[in-house]
């Protein structure tokens, strides 16, 4: 049985690029959501590694304020690079 983290790499619905400005340069975060809202974090520092998995959304959003993480501009949605 695969992890829902990893059925999101090959069934997401959006992306999202999460930053922490603090850091020189900037460290990055990604967060992909399937239509149901499952969400994982993966770090690309770290070979992609999941750094959190939710159940919504909002949940994943909140993990990433709570650590001081800022938006990038925009989603990047499945059906737009199909």
């Amino acid at each position: 049985m695969s992890s829902p983290a990893l059925a999101l790499v090959d069934n997401w619905d959006f992306t999202e690029l999460w930053v922490d400005p603090t850091a020189s340069p900037p460290y990055v975060l990604i967060l992909l959501c399937d239509e149901k809202e499952n969400c994982s974090i993966y770090d690309p520092a770290q070979n992609y590694q999941v750094v959190h998995t939710s159940s919504s959304y909002q949940d994943a959003k909140l993990w990433l304020l709570e650590d001081e993480y800022e938006r990038v501009e925009g989603q990047l949605r499945a059906e737009k690079i199909a």
